[in-house]
């Protein structure tokens, strides 16, 4: 399906292959194919190494990764003694620790062992988690926050490397879709687990709450072990000096840097979900506030059950561009429901914020299988690292200022704050159609 020769998409990368991601063959509708397709997916995909360490360590690690999620800011303010603001700084600073570390694990995953830093990252994580415990003031949980945010946002950028490196066209993009559903079912289950310590709510309930999330944590450090060593950086050939490298930055290639700055603009939907609705939920519509944890149910249950068969063919760019502009186009529906919510009464309140929902679960899915392919295909494979960290630079970016935009935005200014978002949304995927189909219909 790609328009991409073998040989530009390989490059001179070394790669493993001895079992196929997916499926090539059509089986019916992409609707009927939803959970089935992981069932069928997964088992083909523990065939192949690297994307079988891949998938257990991603599962450990999300699993404490949940458990941290579900107690952090209460953790902040309770445990700590944080007030609001507090809280707020140490969130702000310790993303913008990520965004610098996005960049330099994949940098470094150019010129190290991109298998023993991600066991660095992932052992390192799990320590500062549990650091936590130590947490007894405003200036001890910065630092233990910014520990924890740059040793995560520094592994994601190495773990894009080695997808980069380990496979090629659409089994890239397979394996980022099987780990995103892995990811999904790790921090489902960890949250769970994680709610205990609300129940319990006490002290040493929080305290070993964020023991046993660090030591699951590190626990996938162990597994990152079993990786090959051919996910390590590629070492330039005779021809390929250091300088010729050089000259091949993402930082000289303006079209990379255009597509992680919309990228990087549309991943503030996630805020729109995890902070701009249940705070619309609360203060400007009828619907109890129950009905968030519905949403993030529902939510978790679609991006489980559909990433995997609508990431199909993003590899392809012109397809990933048009993939983008749909996604764009579900979330401004999405922003226009969800104020939409704040106008309708009891029943008919909720269930305009479920179709939003779903309208907004799909642009996720559509948006991150669009990002991803073209995150790859428009990258030199041969500086995959360095790529893939300015790629996560840029979510970065977009999370960290994410929360005031939306705040600032459709919390502030209702209606025309909405819409503000919705063109915002739009834009952003359009510009990543344009970026797409240009590249598509050039040689490379």
């Amino acid at each position: 399906m790609s328009n991409i020769p073998p040989s530009a998409e390989t490059g001179s990368i070394p790669r493993l292959d001895p079992a196929p991601l997916a499926d090539p063959t059509p089986e019916g509708p992409e609707s009927s194919r939803g959970l089935s397709g992981l069932r069928r997916r997964l088992p083909a995909a523990l065939h192949n190494p690297v994307l079988r360490v891949l998938i257990a360590s991603t599962f450990v690690h999300t699993l404490g990764r949940g458990v941290f999620l579900t107690v952090t800011v209460l953790y902040f303010s309770l445990i700590v003694g944080l007030n609001a603001a507090e809280v707020a700084v140490v969130l702000t600073a310790a993303s913008a620790v990520g965004v610098a570390t996005s960049f330099l694990g994949g940098f470094l995953a150019d010129r190290l062992s991109a298998r023993l830093l991600s066991i660095i990252a992932a052992a390192g994580s799990g320590l500062a988690l549990m650091a936590y415990t130590l947490a007894d003031s405003f200036v001890t949980t910065l630092i233990i926050a910014c520990l924890v945010d740059g040793m995560m946002s520094a592994e994601h950028a190495i773990r894009g490397a080695i997808i980069a490196r380990a496979f090629t066209g659409t089994e890239r993009v397979s394996a980022r879709a099987i780990l995103r559903t892995v990811t999904n079912i790790g921090i489902a289950v960890g949250s769970g687990a994680g709610g205990i310590a609300l129940l319990v709510s006490t002290p040493e309930a929080y305290r070993w709450t964020m023991l046993g999330a660090g030591a699951i944590t590190a626990a996938s450090a162990l597994l990152l072990a079993k990786l090959p060593t051919t996910v390590d950086a590629h070492r330039p050939s005779a021809g390929e000096t250091a300088e010729r490298l050089s000259g091949l930055s993402p930082w000289r290639n303006p079209r990379y840097l255009a597509f992680t700055g919309l990228s990087g603009i549309f991943a503030i939907q996630f805020a729109v979900f995890e902070i701009g609705v249940p705070l619309w939920i609360i203060q400007d519509t009828d619907a109890p506030p129950a009905v968030v944890a519905l949403l993030t149910f529902i939510n978790t249950a679609l991006v489980i059950a559909f990433q995997i068969p609508l990431s199909r063919g993003t590899h392809d760019m012109r397809y990933a561009g048009r993939v983008s502009f749909v996604a764009g186009i579900l979330m401004a529906g999405a922003c226009v429901l969800y104020f939409t919510a704040s106008l309708t009464a009891a029943v008919a309140t909720v269930v305009v914020l479920l179709v939003a929902l779903v309208l907004h679960s799909f642009a996720e899915i559509l948006s991150s299988a669009s990002s991803w392919g073209l995150s790859f295909e428009l990258a030199d494979q041969r500086l995959a690292g360095s790529y893939q960290g300015v790629y996560s630079m840029g979510y970065s970016l977009g999370t960290m200022v994410a929360p005031l935009i939306v705040t600032g935005l459709a919390i502030t200014h209702g209606l025309w704050g909405w819409l503000g978002l919705a063109a915002l949304f739009v834009a952003s995927a359009s510009g990543i159609t344009a970026i797409a189909s240009r590249a598509a219909s050039r040689p490379r």
